[in-house]
């Protein structure tokens, strides 16, 4: 039998503005050298993906052109099925059944961590052929390291509900947990319900509760306050206040 393949977990930027840039500051220069001799992919988005390599190629010139290259893309079952597509796994793991090695990327952050990746590293798992993480930012560690909460205790829940009764059932529901536990609550946020997430957790919870908003990570323009609810609620008395935090990439910590 062939030996397998190796799965390597590549590590992307948080955001796509001045990525040229960016890569010396997020990445080892060991990650973009290893990323440059992939030529075997697994995507969530091609068009993004390629991008991506397209800066890495600027600091390691890859193994063959981006054209060249074969890529594969996956956003989980669910989603796959919902848009039609029938592919499994193991499908799309074949090259290591040929000894090829294959990159698994993310859209943003590290694969696997909330990131349709995991998936694929379990099957890779079960195939039995090695998977290599490799060194980059996540926006969850750099979030929780820089906010002042509990890292001793925490957990991440994803996305919260974002019908507006649910939200504010599960904001309580999570600060009961973090009170109870001394647990950081984690979640993320689609950009574009910042406002609204943010004016939920002043309006579901306690004054002294302490929220951090992680906001444009390892960007230029990036911004990490931890304030009680009570000063939130000074610093921004209403949405039209919120303003500047609209469509920005934000993780949202919380510990009463």
């Amino acid at each position: 039998m062939a030996k397998l393949g190796t799965l390597y977990l590549v590590p992307n930027t948080l955001g796509n503005d001045a990525r040229h840039e960016q890569l010396p500051w997020v990445l080892p220069s060991e990650t973009i050298a290893c990323t440059a001799k992939l030529t075997h992919w697994i995507v969530e988005d091609a068009k993004t993906a390629r991008a991506f390599l397209k800066s890495v190629d600027s600091l390691s010139p890859l193994a063959c052109t981006i054209q060249e290259m074969q890529m594969s893309e996956w956003r989980g079952a669910a989603r796959n099925a919902k848009y039609g597509d029938a592919v499994k796994p193991a499908d799309l793991l074949k090259p290591l059944m040929a000894g090829k090695d294959v990159g698994l990327m993310s859209e943003a952050g590290v694969p696997g961590v909330a990131d349709p990746g995991a998936e694929l590293v379990l099957a890779a798992h079960r195939l039995g052929a090695q998977v290599k993480p490799l060194v980059g930012p996540s926006s969850i560690l750099l979030g929780l390291m820089a906010s002042g909460l509990n890292g001793q205790r925490f957990a991440f829940q994803g996305y919260v509900p974002h019908d507006n009764q649910e939200r504010i059932a599960k904001l309580k529901q999570l600060e009961v947990e973090s009170r109870k536990l001394q647990q950081t609550q984690i979640w993320i946020e689609t950009p574009y319900r910042n406002t609204a997430m943010l004016m939920a957790c002043m309006n579901a919870l306690a004054p002294q509760t302490l929220l951090c908003l992680g906001i444009d990570l390892s960007l230029p323009s990036e911004m990490i306050t931890t304030l009680s609810i009570a000063d939130w609620r000074k610093r921004y008395p209403n949405e039209a206040a919120c303003a500047s935090l609209q469509n920005r990439p934000t993780i949202f910590l919380l510990l009463a």
